[in-house]
């Protein structure tokens, strides 16, 4: 190695090792990704040289982290959904002893404000990745595969306790999903004018009254 110069590997730089000054890069181009992507000019409307101007870094420093902008987006989707994944997860263990109604009513709340208090992962996940391409469709599928599992998960739980009657929940998970997406893609676009407490009580009023649940 020449004296007083760093491989990438080895050095250090601002007291920072090659990993933690890599860790801080990808952590700027994904906030720049949600700030573009979930903002304006949304997924669509942003060039590469715009994203690096928003993270103050290069394109080269770019394709070190992403192979694509389409990457990018790819990571933030991800990363949107399990927001709204741990708020559910995050309050699971204290509603245990509740009530079906309650139950459902909870996760339901925390998964509004996981998904959508801010709004720019809301538009990320209902908006910006849809018809993007054939692999961003497939790991949107594959997200909403997961929430239908839980679904199901739920309603079975709930048949056990005998709070409701035994039956193929499955059709009934995946419709749901459908009407969150859907409500929520025109709530991010200005065609649903409601608080994210509007959009979670039409939701509510929708599962409740699908699994026959009084409240």
């Amino acid at each position: 190695m020449v004296a007083g110069r760093f491989t990438p590997a080895e050095g250090r730089y601002g007291g920072k090792d090659a990993a933690q000054r890599q860790a801080e890069r990808r952590a700027r181009f994904l906030e720049a990704g949600l700030e573009m992507f979930g903002g304006e000019p949304g997924y669509r409307g942003t060039r590469l040289a715009a994203l690096c101007k928003e993270a103050g870094l290069s394109s080269r420093q770019f394709y070190e982290e992403f192979q694509s902008v389409e990457d990018l987006l790819a990571e933030l989707h991800l990363i949107v959904n399990d927001a709204a994944q741990e708020a559910v997860f995050d309050v699971l263990p204290t509603i245990q002893d509740l009530s079906l109604a309650e139950r459902i009513t909870r996760m339901l709340r925390a998964y509004v404000k996981g998904a959508a208090s801010d709004r720019r992962y809301a538009r990320i996940a209902y908006v910006e990745v849809v018809g993007v391409s054939p692999r961003i469709d497939l790991q949107r599928l594959e997200r909403r595969a997961r929430w239908i599992d839980l679904f199901r998960v739920i309603t079975d739980d709930a048949v056990a306790r005998g709070e409701i009657r035994p039956d193929d929940y499955g059709i009934a998970a995946a419709a749901f999903i459908g009407a969150v997406n859907g409500l929520m893609h025109d709530w991010v676009v200005g065609w649903v004018d409601t608080s994210l407490e509007g959009i979670a009580d039409e939701l509510l009023q929708l599962l409740l009254g699908r699994y026959q649940i009084a409240t």
